[in-house]
């Protein structure tokens, strides 16, 4: 394999990790942390407690979510620049960026400094109207990864006709 053959390689299994971990944090990890009586002895945790620990999680998710948006950043303008301009790519690459960036800038520490006021903070609207909203950011940067990945492959081993 050649370098370029390599970076595209190290590209898709950075975008495949991350797609993978969206995945994990919100199919497995978010219904035990929310349901935890279910799988603990007794009741240990309130709702602001398993908040808290989702939470965390999300904020360490956070330092890979930029280090990502910078990683999909840099291709995606190296490929630009040696004219392999795909409009697909470039729209999902800008939504994943996007969406990254919303998810760890601006979700996570919104909702850890509402945390940070007490349980009473995360009880209202304005809690629960920024948690969907956050929870549709997570939805769409999945997809945005998906369609990434899946027009990166196809660009990496489908020829081009003509």
């Amino acid at each position: 394999m050649n370098a370029k053959q390599w970076s595209v390689t190290l590209y898709l299994l950075a975008i495949a990790a991350t797609f993978g971990a969206v995945l994990v944090l919100g199919i497995f990890v978010a219904p035990v942390i929310f349901h935890s009586a279910v799988f603990l002895p007794n009741d240990l945790l309130s709702r602001y407690e398993e908040g808290m620990l989702m939470g965390e999680i999300f904020r360490r998710f956070g330092f890979w979510a930029y280090a990502m948006a910078v990683i999909i950043l840099v291709f995606e303008i190296n490929e630009y620049r040696h004219q392999r301009r795909d409009k697909w790519a470039i729209m999902s690459a800008l939504m994943g960026i996007a969406t990254l960036l919303m998810f760890a800038a601006v979700y996570v520490p919104k909702i850890l400094a509402m945390q940070a006021q007490g349980a009473d903070a995360t009880a209202g609207e304005a809690f629960a109207s920024l948690h969907s909203a956050s929870e549709l950011d997570f939805k769409i940067l999945a997809l945005s990864l998906l369609a990434l990945f899946i027009r990166r492959m196809r660009l990496m081993f489908v020829p081009k006709a003509g």
